[in-house]
């Protein structure tokens, strides 16, 4: 299994794998253009569609802590087991996606 991390915790888990990382948006263009996370500080945003992955695993470092996130958690997790399933060691889903996000961390990103 990955680590299921929810928004609140993300920067914490980033920390105790070694800092800097990538969260990963798996969500499709109209939900990109519904619903987004501002970029931060702590990670680097990167929106690849959940379909698209395995033809562009080579856009992702696999030494660096990915964090994935969808809508509600169902893509983004699949997608966390496919790249741990690829060689990536440093893994999470952020449990709740997007809309756990706008409730949990920073209501300014919309609901949908």
């Amino acid at each position: 299994m990955i680590d299921q991390v929810r928004p609140t915790d993300l920067d914490a888990w980033l920390a105790a794998q070694g800092g800097r990382g990538v969260v990963l948006d798996v969500r499709e263009a109209p939900e990109l253009r519904a619903a987004s996370i501002p970029p931060q500080p702590g990670f680097e945003l990167v929106a690849i569609p959940m379909n698209e992955i395995p033809a562009r695993l080579g856009e992702l470092d696999a030494g660096k802590p990915v964090a994935c996130l969808c809508h509600h958690g169902a893509r983004s997790q699949r997608v966390g087991m496919f790249l741990a399933g690829n060689g990536f060691e440093h893994v999470a889903n952020i449990a709740g996606g997007i809309d756990a996000w706008s409730r949990e961390r920073d209501p300014s990103v919309p609901l949908y």
